[in-house]
């Protein structure tokens, strides 16, 4: 069976391309803290997704109660700071660096 390489999923090269265009005469070290922090925001992002929707899955109406987060040691994350759109606003800033998907 062939070995399923996820780091080839077919926009890596127009996303190098975008982070460098934006990136322009930053230091790498300094570069790297936003890098780091959206890696993280990442993480955060998939947890909550996951309890999000088990909450959802639910149906009694808590998927926004902060404590249902915390109680499970899972950061809430505020609707605009969401991965979902923060994606999608990515996607918007790639349109118009040029960059089509």
């Amino acid at each position: 069976m062939a070995k399923l390489n996820t780091t080839d999923i077919g926009f890596e090269d127009q996303i190098w391309k975008a982070a460098d265009k934006m990136r322009g005469n930053l230091d790498a070290s300094e570069y790297k803290s936003v890098v780091l922090g959206l890696i993280f925001l990442k993480y955060i992002s998939d947890k909550f997704e996951a309890r999000y929707q088990a909450l959802v899955d639910e149906g009694e109406g808590f998927e926004e109660d902060k404590d249902e987060y915390t109680a499970e040691n899972i950061f809430y994350v505020p609707t605009e700071a969401r991965w979902s759109v923060i994606a999608a606003g990515a996607q918007g800033l790639l349109i118009s660096l040029g960059y089509t998907p």
